[in-house]
Formats: C-alpha cells, sequence, structure tokens
C-alpha cells in the first residue's frame, strides 16, 4: 500500500485540513494518509481546544487513516525540532512521500532554497540567533537571515507554512529520508487571519476567535459537520473548550510556590525570565493580561507561552534534553481507519520503530512525560486523576470505519 504523510494539529479541524488531506491523496494517489498529530499541547505554547482523542476523531472522519502522536518534546519545540520529529516518525512508519501546506504551493523552490541555505547554513544559523536576540519572530528572523546571504529570493520565508515547510525538507535531507516530499498550496485565508471572512475556508485562528466569542455557530460554514458537533458537545458537556484562561490558576500556583531558581530549571526560561514571570504574575488576574506584561521585544508570543507551557508541567531543561538527545523511539498509535488498521498489518514486521497502542505496556522516557503532561491537561479539563490516567494509560486507539 501507497502511503502519504501530513504533520498536523487541528485546533480544530476545518475545511481547509480537509481540502489538505483530499489534495495530497490525490495529488500522490495514496492508499493510506499518516497524520502526524501533536497531543494535548501544541507548537504555539498553547493547550489544544480539544483532547487528542477528540482531535483524532476529527483527523479520521476527515480522511486520515492513521493517527500517530507527535511527543510533546516536539510538539512544543520551535520549528526545526518539530519538524525533525515529524518527518522522522513519518520515515519510521513507511510513508513514501510527505505533503504540506504552504503560501507557496511550489515544492521545487522549497528544494532551491535548501540548497542555496545549506551551502552557507553556519552563516545562515549564526544570522538567525542575531535576529532571534534582537526581537524578531523564528519566521521573520529566518527571512532577515535569507535576505543577509545576498542570494536570489525564491521563497518567502516570512510566512510561517513556507518557513516550516523549509524545516520539513531540512529534516528530510538531514535523514537522509527517500520519502518525497510535496505541498499544496493554502486556500483564501492566511495563517494569522483573525475574521471569518467570505468563502468556506477560514484560518484556524479565526475560527477559534469565533468559538470563544460565544457565539460558535458563527464558524459553522467553516468547518465539516462532524468538527461542529464535536465542539459544540464538548462545550455542552465541558462549560467550555480548553484554553490558556483554564490552566492560569495552576500556572499562577507554580508561580507563587517557586523562587526564581526552580523556575530557571524549567524549559525555555533563560536570561532572567523567571524574574519577570513573577513580577508579571503578581498583578494579572488573568493570563492574557499576565502575557501583555511579560511580553518583550526579545520575546515572541509564541516563545513565552511556550516557557509558560514547561513551568506548567514543570519540564524541567535536564527532562527535555534527555528526551530529544535522541529521535522519537515509539510510534504512538492514536487512531485508525479500516484502510489504516490494513496498512499497519501489510508494514508491521518492516516498521522501524515499535508500534505503542497501550501507554501503561511500554516504559518510554517520552511517555512518561506524555502521561504526565496529559494529568496536567486533564485538570483543565477536570478530570480527577483516576479518570485521567484511565484515559491516559488506557484508552486503545480511536477506531472510525
Amino acid at each position: 500500500m501507497r502511503a502519504t504523510g501530513v504533520v498536523v494539529e487541528y485546533n480544530p479541524f476545518h475545511n481547509g485540513h480537509y481540502y489538505h488531506l483530499q489534495e495530497s491523496k490525490n495529488v500522490t494517489q495514496a492508499d493510506c494518509i499518516i497524520a502526524v498529530m501533536s497531543g494535548n499541547f501544541l507548537q504555539r505554547g498553547e493547550p489544544a481546544l480539544l483532547s487528542k482523542w477528540k482531535r483524532t476523531k476529527m483527523a479520521l472522519l476527515g480522511g486520515a487513516d492513521l493517527v500517530i502522536e507527535l511527543p510533546y518534546a516536539y510538539a512544543t519545540s520551535h520549528a526545526p525540532r518539530f519538524a525533525f520529529g515529524s518527518i522522522y516518525l513519518l520515515q519510521a512508519a513507511g510513508a513514501d512521500s510527505f505533503c504540506f501546506g504552504s503560501e507557496s504551493g511550489d515544492v521545487t523552490v522549497f528544494n532551491e532554497t535548501h540548497e542555496l541555505v545549506s551551502s552557507q547554513d553556519h552563516v545562515y544559523q549564526a544570522y538567525i540567533s542575531e535576529f532571534i536576540s534582537q526581537g524578531f519572530s523564528y519566521p521573520a528572523a529566518a527571512a532577515k537571515a535569507y535576505e543577509q546571504l545576498n542570494m536570489p529570493l525564491t521563497l518567502d520565508l516570512s510566512k510561517p507554512n513556507n518557513i516550516l515547510g523549509f524545516e520539513y525538507i531540512r529534516a528530510s535531507r538531514e535523514l537522509g529520508s527517500v520519502i518525497k516530499p510535496l505541498t499544496i498550496k493554502r486556500k483564501n485565508a492566511d495563517y494569522h487571519d483573525v475574521v471569518l471572512g467570505k468563502g468556506d475556508i477560514a484560518s484556524a485562528t479565526a475560527i477559534r476567535e469565533a468559538v470563544f466569542s460565544h457565539d460558535i455557530e458563527k464558524a459553522i460554514n467553516y468547518m465539516p459537520s462532524f468538527t461542529f458537533d464535536i465542539l459544540k458537545e464538548e462545550k455542552e458537556d465541558k462549560g467550555a473548550l480548553m484554553n490558556w484562561e483554564r490552566f492560569y490558576p495552576l500556572l499562577r500556583y507554580q508561580l507563587l510556590s517557586s523562587s526564581p531558581s526552580e523556575l530557571n530549571r524549567f524549559y525555555e526560561v533563560e536570561e532572567g525570565l523567571e524574574n519577570r514571570m513573577i513580577e508579571a504574575m503578581k498583578d494579572s488576574d488573568s493570563f492574557h493580561s499576565f502575557m501583555i506584561r511579560l511580553k518583550t521585544k526579545r520575546y515572541t508570543w509564541t516563545r513565552l507561552q511556550r516557557a509558560c507551557l514547561h513551568v506548567l508541567n514543570k519540564v524541567s531543561k535536564e527532562d527535555m534534553h534527555r528526551i530529544l538527545e535522541s529521535p522519537p523511539a515509539y510510534l504512538r498509535v492514536l487512531g485508525m481507519t479500516e484502510t489504516g488498521r490494513e496498512y499497519l498489518s501489510s508494514v508491521k514486521k518492516s516498521l522501524e520503530l515499535p508500534l505503542v497502542t497501550t501507554v501503561s505496556k511500554h516504559d518510554f522516557e517520552g511517555l512518561k512525560m506524555e502521561a504526565k503532561t496529559s494529568l496536567v491537561y486533564a485538570q483543565g479539563a477536570s478530570l480527577s486523576r483516576l479518570e485521567a490516567e484511565k484515559e491516559e494509560y488506557n484508552t486503545p486507539p480511536v477506531m472510525v470505519k
């Protein structure tokens, strides 16, 4: 069976995602779509609106056949590490190709840009570090670094999906992967759009804005009916969808009960950020007001949110470095269709990594971190510790026929 891979978060799954999955399948003529999906916490340093299990169901209903979890350590890292973990898992799962959405839509341009940049990679990385230290976001720093190389500009690296696509190509080359890269041009909505606009495709950012405006019906035309139903059911059941505000009391407790030296142990808390966090928290009665006080030119909003995630989850630099020093060690299956099950049966004996369907039967470091962070996520959903442990350790893969 021919398989193509996609890297996703689906926060939430919308019509643009459906378009990407269908086009990926058409372009590659794949029999099976493998989705590597972030768990309960995301790359922008946010808790997912819905649990990984609900989002897995959306993915399968929307056209994915097999959903593999991207471990927390990679899912909440900066773009290069996020991309490396994702492509490594797709390669280990036996994908023949991977297909990403981009503002460019031309994979040749990505390959050409990689060839140009790789010839001066040490200079390029030095420029990126310099611009990030000046307060530019990673995409902006990458674009400015590219300009400094004085090369013919063929790819706009200020666009978030372009820069992530560039990192996918880089990761694939670093791994010596034979997986063929392809890209689909994004339709209609820009990544950062905050309004729904015309047509039936909007950015996930705009959809989340509508969902949290307490009028979920505003977004109904921009998502499949199953997404709308799952969101509405979750909102009625839990009272609200997950966001940072639900976790702010927990974060505030961590900040109140920790000394600066204790906070400095956590991943991405450095250069005095621990002191700013403590000061910003004192007069902030919401996560948003806390972030407004915490934000400086030096750090992007996303970078600060990721640091907050690691404080919230008590993820130390030592723990993160220990996991990230080696590639992912397992393939955790979150869900599958009948096609996905058939695919796994056909490749099971040749897979490069062990399959994990029940966490309680394995002892990988990455799974221990996943269990720990999932227990924290469950607190935002008001689940008891027993309910949370049962969900994380004993939930079987989601099956959709």
